[in-house]
């Protein structure tokens, strides 16, 4: 079993992405299983094999402990960890080829607690990667692209995971948008120019220190441009997935 948690910040797309990845590998033959590892989603856009909701209801953590949405999903994430045996017996029931697990929307309480990469240390099989999402939209600011690469490097270094990072969103910036973040992420002398057109004064300084930071940890490859809406893209990310999962194999082979 091949396996792959999607991680990103809030509203970056990863349901959405992870339905298409899952669509991308089942229409090439593969057997693709969804977990959703949110307790608070209201709705996924896919049909989900296994669903962390069927152990963990954020609504009776609410009620029965007296706390906020923000506590409960606090609580609800260690939670999950402690069901993370039932959770891997419902995954090893379903046996797919690729798992494609769905994180937490605040992406804080996955990575950044110890429950999340004690999750990722149960579920994951031999062959793992991660899929960092940077939000296309987010990203179209270079400070805010120094802020969003950093938090892409805090995720890598808490899970462990070898990661392809993927911008999206990229039906909603157009060609330019995506054509500037990707000579961003190509070029540091590019983006400290950019940076440096966008702010002056502490925020300069601060962005540019992060930037050389990134480089010197080994931030230095590129994004793939995807559409979670339209697909767009998916043929890009596939193959570098294939690189990291499946040794170059192409996952027709499971047909």
């Amino acid at each position: 079993m091949r396996s792959l948690f999607i991680t990103g910040t809030a509203g970056a797309g990863k349901s959405l992405l992870a339905s298409k990845i899952s669509e991308h590998y089942t229409s090439n033959g593969a057997f693709a299983a969804v977990l959703n590892l949110d307790p608070g989603a209201d709705s996924l856009p896919y049909a989900c094999e296994v669903d962390v909701r069927d152990h963990v209801d954020i609504a009776e953590v609410m009620g029965r402990y007296g706390l906020g949405p923000n506590g409960a999903l606090v609580m609800a994430a260690d939670m999950a960890a402690a069901k993370v045996g039932q959770i891997r017996e419902q995954v090893d029931r379903a046996n797919p080829d690729y798992l494609i697990v769905d994180t937490p929307g605040q992406v804080e309480l996955f990575a950044h607690r110890s429950s999340g990469p004690y999750i990722v240390e149960s579920l994951a099989g031999e062959d793992r990667a991660g899929v960092f999402l940077f939000d296309g939209a987010l990203a179209s600011s270079a400070v805010n692209f120094v802020s969003v690469a950093l938090l892409a490097a805090s995720i890598r270094l808490r899970l462990g995971l070898p990661s392809v990072d993927a911008l999206t969103k990229t039906d909603v910036i157009g060609s330019e948008g995506v054509s500037r973040i990707l000579g961003w992420s190509a070029s540091e002398a590019a983006l400290e120019a950019a940076i440096a057109a966008e702010a002056d004064g502490e925020t300069y300084t601060l962005a540019t220190g992060m930037l050389r930071g990134l480089d010197l940890g080994g931030f230095s490859h590129g994004l793939v441009p995807v559409s979670n809406v339209t697909g767009e893209g998916m043929d890009g990310l596939r193959g570098a997935l294939s690189r990291m999962l499946d040794r170059g194999e192409e996952v027709e082979d499971y047909g």
